[in-house]
């Protein structure tokens, strides 16, 4: 039986880091930018769809200067509602403005395995494991390629990657690791065989796409026909910038912002006049630099003020988002990686999956009318009296938070246990690989979607 998916939907609390103000000097400066400066597009299938429109195009150094106008116009025709399909069509994701979702993450390239508590490279297993482990947890509403299927070839990996989550889940899946025009054709033809036809696909897209752009100012050539190739059959496609102020973006947020938005944009206006309609999403994940090792970081405080102000940018022009969250530098769950919000592995997805449970519950706020006011269990309770068997108390104490990984044992207990909750979110993870089998694809389909892998890796 397929899991349901929580969501924040109905949020009573709203985080607001810029003023109307600043984001329209941010798109303004955004506008110059793509404008006056430019954005290199290594691709002569894009670069023939910007020249097609008016746009400067410098064929030597794939330069592209666009038209401020032509940005705004080509993003006036994506749709700010659609939905990202899942196998169990109850599991669908809609994106209509009012639902926050949580995802896995990726794409790591090893892992510290859950048997032997040891690092090592992943494999395909890992990500058929990491998505039984996801199918199981209603906060993950649905899949990143968690981490790279290094057994597998690399022109094929990607492929392998989704039909072991597709095998594994029958959550939506969004790749970030499909980025060549041949592997993506692979692609969509297997989720068209999922999805029962091209046009089966167009209307539930099983498959989003995910690509980043490079920092500062360019996108990559395989992504770019990656994109193009999802965007035709219907599949949702955005763009993510991973500026990093002080290396890859200026030392200053705003600067950062605005570069990153001068990337994105510039990638959903290509799409937009590919094919006008088709299903993109705005994505960010800047950070900044560390300024002792140059690393990029992925957790700090400018980190959750860039989500935030992501959001916002989203918002403005009307297009869903795909932002960085739960990233961390810690080398293993704990302390760091609880403040940062990390992934790291099977027993830290499930503790931000707790993590996710109260930024949930807290979002609610606190609803006021006459059954939460209490005014009569209140006056039957009276002065010195409880309110523990009160049907004012059953009616209402399920809707308050229960941990399940927080420890709020007494002292002595934990003393002489001296166990917590990365030992029980590993407990948790090993119970689900054990217990817990997601609806298997059938035995012909699951052939036919390896032939189509084999035949792409000719």
């Amino acid at each position: 039986m397929s899991k349901k998916i929580k969501s924040i939907t109905n949020p009573r609390l709203n985080l607001k880091v810029l003023r109307a103000e600043d984001i329209r000097r941010i798109h303004e400066t955004t506008l110059e930018i793509v404008e006056t400066i430019g954005v290199k597009f290594p691709s002569p299938r894009a670069l023939d769809i910007w020249e097609a429109h008016g746009a400067r195009v410098d064929r030597g150094t794939q330069i592209v200067k666009i038209p401020a106008a032509l940005i705004e116009s080509a993003l006036r025709s994506a749709p700010p509602v659609f939905t990202l399909a899942a196998r169990d069509p109850s599991q669908d994701l809609p994106l209509d403005g009012n639902h926050v979702y949580v995802g896995t993450d990726g794409c790591g390239i090893e892992v510290i395995d859950i048997a032997t508590g040891l690092k090592r490279r992943s494999t395909v297993r890992d990500v058929a494991d990491i998505a039984r482990v996801a199918d199981d947890l209603e906060e993950v509403a649905f899949h990143w390629v968690p981490v790279s299927a290094q057994d597998c070839p690399p022109e094929t990996r990607g492929l392998h990657e989704i039909l072991a989550i597709w095998s594994n889940s029958t959550k939506h899946v969004q790749t970030e690791s499909i980025y060549s025009g041949r592997e993506a054709r692979a692609a969509v033809e297997m989720a068209s065989v999922l999805a029962g036809g091209r046009d089966a696909l167009r209307k539930r897209p099983l498959l989003s796409i995910m690509e980043c752009t490079i920092s500062p100012l360019a996108q990559d050539s395989g992504s770019l026909e990656a994109a193009l190739v999802g965007a035709e059959a219907g599949c949702p496609v955005g763009f993510m910038t991973m500026a990093s102020c002080c290396s890859t973006g200026p030392a200053t947020m705003a600067g950062n912002l605005a570069l990153g938005n001068a990337e994105v944009l510039s990638a959903l206006a290509l799409i937009q006049l590919a094919f006008p309609g088709a299903p993109v999403y705005y994505a960010s994940a800047p950070t900044v630099m560390d300024l002792r090792s140059g690393a990029y970081t992925g957790g700090g405080p400018e980190d959750f003020l860039f989500g935030a102000a992501s959001n916002e940018l989203a918002d403005f022009y009307n297009l869903p988002l795909s932002m960085g969250s739960f990233a961390t530098g810690a080398k293993e769950p704990g302390w760091q990686a609880g403040l940062e919000n990390g992934l790291s592995t099977f027993e830290q997805m499930i503790m931000d999956c707790e993590i996710f449970s109260i930024v949930r519950k807290m979002m609610e706020g606190i609803p006021v009318d006459a059954e939460t006011l209490a005014l009569e269990a209140i006056r039957e309770a009276g002065p010195g009296g409880d309110f523990l068997t009160h049907d004012h108390t059953l009616r209402n104490m399920r809707g308050l938070w229960i941990t399940t990984l927080l420890d709020r044992r007494p002292y002595t207990v934990w003393e002489s246990k001296r166990n917590g909750a990365r030992d029980w979110a590993r407990d948790k993870a090993k119970a689900i690989l054990a217990t817990h089998h997601p609806v298997p694809l059938e035995p012909k389909l699951e052939a036919e979607l390896r032939k189509i892998i084999q035949s792409a890796g000719v």
